[in-house]
């Protein structure tokens, strides 16, 4: 399963050369700039940096959960929380230096006792959020062809 826990992260920051301001997204609403702060910002959530209000969700239910996680894709136009799109990048080149730093201080993490709960799934593991992080920059640099 890839991971921001291992050699997966390495491949996911070298994915991110292929962007710039100017590429336009292959679905969805956002622009490169806002897809840039919006990945940055859920990294942040993970890392307990960016409180996100809980919301009531059955996605806590760990066969739910386990599910998006583990089996299923990241559907396109997902609904997201409204705190992780209203930022934009100002500068693209930045904001990808500050995700490869994020990801990296992610990965120092490894071994915490305790993680930040998730806003719809609740409490995770280590292990949930190493997946979930990857497959959600995964979705997006997708999402813009890299």
């Amino acid at each position: 399963m890839k991971s921001l826990f291992n050699h997966d992260r390495a491949q996911l920051s070298h994915r991110l050369d292929g962007l710039t301001s100017d590429r336009k997204p292959q679905w969805g609403k956002m622009d490169c700039g806002q897809m840039l702060a919006h990945v940055s910002d859920a990294v942040r959530m993970a890392l307990g940096e960016l409180f996100i209000k809980p919301r009531r969700s059955p996605l806590r239910l760990a066969p739910f959960r386990h599910a998006i996680i583990y089996w299923l894709p990241f559907p396109k136009g997902a609904p997201t929380a409204p705190e992780l799109i209203q930022r934009r990048a100002e500068d693209c080149r930045r904001e990808i230096a500050e995700l490869r730093e994020l990801l990296e201080r992610f990965a120092t993490r490894a071994g915490a006792e305790q993680w930040s709960a998730h806003p719809l799934f609740g409490q995770l593991s280590e292990r949930d959020w190493g997946v979930l992080s990857y497959k959600h920059i995964d979705h997006h640099l997708r999402q813009f062809g890299v």
